[in-house]
């Protein structure tokens, strides 16, 4: 079955000029404080997620190891003037990739659960490789920790309203014996009442939790993360009931 990752045309219908300027302040609110100027994503997708942050005068450049999403990121970069250095990469060797180093490194999309813990571990590390002294490192991911002490099957979502069309998604969540997961991933499109299509995808996740997270950050001599919910501006971050949140960690320098 098909992934909704070559699919940037369904990926991107939440985005609209509201979603910008939440995420623009997301990212305001994250490097408060910060001497961040460059910022590498290493799953930047379409740039919907980290696009904005260049309204704050940071120099962004980016990697995703699908060409389909890079193509559409390159078109929204252009739309809006804008000159992004992107590449197609695997983010488990992003290193072999870049050979500049960045103020901030992250992956953006809940991207890392994308492939196994140990491939986690080697991603992270390879981001730290292109990490300034004294830069960070970001991620944002779903609340896993939550997800797979509740284990809710139906996940849905409002529904988009794109022309004279309305879009419906449901999620249908399968626990797999050897603890990753599947996402059924269902869009229905809804004219004058009546049901005109449908495009369905499967996603395999497997779930990272945070103590996972901030395990490997003490191995890279990170600081303790700074995590909030996603949006940054969404409040405090409560790991019992926060769906997506996002951390930010200094390098030792």
């Amino acid at each position: 079955m098909a992934s909704l990752y070559d699919r940037p045309d369904l990926y991107d219908l939440p985005d609209n000029e509201g979603k910008d300027r939440a995420t623009k302040t997301h990212w305001e609110k994250v490097f408060s404080g910060k001497n961040i100027e460059s910022v590498l994503d290493v799953s930047i997708g379409t740039g919907g997620l980290t696009l904005p942050m260049t309204e704050l005068g940071i120099r962004l450049s980016g990697s995703d190891l699908s060409e389909s999403m890079l193509a559409r990121c390159r078109e929204k970069a252009k739309e809006k003037g804008l000159h992004i250095d992107l590449r197609q990469s695997d983010f488990r060797y992003v290193s072999k990739a870049f050979s500049e180093t960045f103020d901030c490194v992250m992956s953006t999309g809940n991207s890392l659960a994308y492939v196994n813990n140990e491939d986690v571990r080697r991603t992270l590390h390879e981001m730290d490789a292109l990490v300034k002294r004294g830069g960070y490192l970001y991620l944002d991911t779903r609340n896993w920790d939550k997800i797979l002490r509740e284990r809710q099957r139906f996940f849905l979502y409002n529904p988009i309203f794109k022309d004279d069309l309305r879009v419906n998604l449901v999620q249908v969540w399968d626990y797999l014996d050897d603890a990753s997961m599947i996402f059924n991933i269902l869009y229905t499109f809804e004219k004058d009442g009546k049901i005109i299509g449908r495009e369905d995808f499967t996603e395999h996740y497997h779930p990272v939790t945070l103590s996972f997270i901030k395990g490997v950050l003490r191995e890279m001599n990170y600081a303790s993360p700074e995590i909030m919910p996603l949006p940054a501006q969404a409040g405090a971050f409560d790991e019992e009931k926060t769906h997506w949140y996002c951390l930010i960690a200094k390098k030792g320098e």
